[in-house]
């Protein structure tokens, strides 16, 4: 549970991971201290404590400033107060020494976290870079209002600092901690929306509102028609209250006002847009974020029938997700099952994962069949580049890192299987699976082919991509 918990923080942001990595060592730190009664003990903690001073008197200050307070020097990182909270073990009920020495580990392993974090910049956050291009690059969002989710205040105050420091104005941001006037800064965001114009709350009008969820619900906000999820919160219906802020019944007397002082944004009124910023996808194999979300919205939008095929991303599809819902009841899927399969396999031999990455496309291979003969294919599907001009054409997507599925073609049926865990049991290999190749290369490019024809048949005509976009050929296996 805290292993998932600080992944999810780190899929908000570094600063919100590092924040809470520093939450748990001082707690931890804590629980040391207060159980740390003999001489021996004491000792102990003064010559590790020492180890890691610099990181110490890091943290102070930076807990400091997320009180807008002063460090005083030689501050001591856990207070008198939170060291009476800490209750003390009984050495009759638990068997403390050997507590406190994994607290020891934890305490090393956490410190080593922090010691590297305090190197990262933001000019290394990629996806903070993302972000800024997005509202400096986009032709409604770097003019128009925006607003912009986050689950976590220490992103959304992240967030903020380096908006305004890439030269973004007119840039506000609220959360639970939020000293100001929460309903002064809605009004300065939408003002029409909330019984106000423009000429009222000017110059102070905010054009960028950066929020936690402490805006989600019950808000009328819509004078904004864009807003950004920077990240996604483990409940859909989270997600679903963040869009509603700004996709919201219009009040036609309201809208008159809005085009009247603002005619440029005449196009924009009555249309709503949004994006999602996605995990990366090392970081989504060990969380499973966007998996347990989509299976979650899958079953709220199926319960309520709503309209509409698309979920979190343009290529997502209903019968794609249908695996994620047993996720949600509360049991493994099938596809859930072969992913912690890999990560058993990842775990059990550390170089694997970077001998992987450093394989070209379009390896191949064979083995002894199963249960009848075929072809295995592995490819990866274009997508279109969120923001992408369509002017641009095939230009315009990308199969890095793109849509990987799996297709298996029975050797003489012709039949085309999708389905990951069928397919798995085919193709299932150990270090001692003899490699065996036999079938004739015309036999093997049919295959290939009527694979491709297929993909572009269903896939490329769903997402609608146009001439010159194709998939990208991982590796195949002949199966005989």
């Amino acid at each position: 549970m805290i292993r998932t918990g600080l992944l999810k923080r780190l899929e908000s942001s570094t600063p919100a991971f590092e924040s809470s990595c520093e939450n748990l060592f001082v707690k931890l730190l804590a629980f040391v201290e207060r159980n740390a009664e003999s001489q021996l003990e004491k000792q102990r903690l003064s010559q590790w404590k020492s180890r890691y001073d610099d990181l110490l008197n890091h943290i102070v200050k930076a807990r400091a400033r997320w009180k807008d307070e002063e460090a005083e020097a030689g501050e001591d990182l856990v207070s008198p107060e939170m060291l009476e909270a800490e209750e003390a073990l009984d050495d009759g009920i638990y068997d403390v020494a050997a507590i406190v020495n994994e607290t020891y580990e934890d305490l090393t392993q956490l410190a080593h976290l922090l010691e590297t974090l305090t190197g990262f910049t933001a000019a290394q956050d990629s996806k903070l870079a993302a972000l800024i291009h997005l509202l400096q690059a986009d032709p409604v969002l770097k003019d128009h209002k925006v607003l912009i989710f986050t689950e976590f205040t220490v992103t959304a105050r992240h967030i903020r600092k380096h908006l305004e420091a890439a030269g973004l104005n007119n840039v506000a941001q609220v959360d639970s901690t939020t000293k100001l006037d929460r309903g002064e800064v809605i009004k300065r965001f939408a003002p029409y929306y909330n019984g106000s114009n423009s000429a009222e709350v000017a110059p102070n009008e905010t054009r960028i509102l950066i929020s936690t969820d402490v805006l989600s619900e019950g808000l009328n906000l819509q004078d904004a028609t864009r807003l950004i999820n920077y990240d996604l919160h483990w409940n859909p219906v989270r997600l679903m209250q963040r869009i509603g802020r700004v996709d919201r019944r219009m009040n036609p007397a309201v809208e008159a006002a809005i085009v009247k002082d603002h005619p440029e944004q005449a196009p924009l009124r009555g249309r709503v847009a949004y994006w999602n910023f996605l995990p990366p996808a090392d970081l989504d194999r060990l969380l499973a974020l966007y998996s347990r979300v989509a299976g979650k919205t899958l079953r709220i939008s199926k319960l309520f029938g709503i309209e509409g095929r698309k979920l979190l991303t343009d290529v997502d599809d209903y019968d794609d997700l249908k695996d994620f819902n047993a996720s949600y009841e509360g049991t493994t899927s099938p596809e859930e099952a072969l992913r912690l399969e890999l990560a058993d396999i990842l775990n059990a031999n550390p170089d694997l994962a970077k001998r992987l990455d450093g394989l070209p496309n379009r390896i191949f291979t064979g083995r002894e069949a199963v249960s009848g003969s075929g072809t295995f294919f592995c490819w990866s599907l274009p997508v279109r580049i969120r923001g992408a001009d369509p002017a641009l054409g095939s230009g315009g997507w990308t199969a890095t890192p793109g849509d990987v599925r799996w297709y298996f073609r029975d050797g003489t049926t012709g039949e085309i299987a999708e389905e990951p865990a069928r397919i798995a049991d085919l193709i299932r290999s150990d270090v001692d699976t003899p490699r065996r190749l036999g079938t004739p290369h015309p036999t093997l490019a049919e295959a290939r082919d009527a694979v491709e024809k297929h993909i572009r048949n269903g896939y490329l005509k769903q997402v609608q991509a146009p001439v010159g976009v194709r998939p990208i050929l991982k590796a195949w296996m002949e199966l005989n």
